[in-house]
């Protein structure tokens, strides 16, 4: 089993919130919860892939 990890920050980089999701889920699942309720001038999406590879 995976988790995914959604996450909104600031300008910045710092953290305001974030949502776990099951691996298999699509990210824009996990985008409505992150946003609502919250008043902004500009939305800025990425996303990244994180991976620790064992050589």
């Amino acid at each position: 089993m995976t988790t995914k990890i959604v996450a909104l920050t600031d300008a910045l980089g710092n953290l305001v919130r974030f949502t776990l999701l099951a691996g298999q889920r699509h990210d824009s699942i996990g985008v409505i919860p992150l946003i609502e309720g919250i008043a902004y001038k500009a939305f800025v999406a990425d996303k990244v892939f994180d991976a620790n590879w064992i050589t």
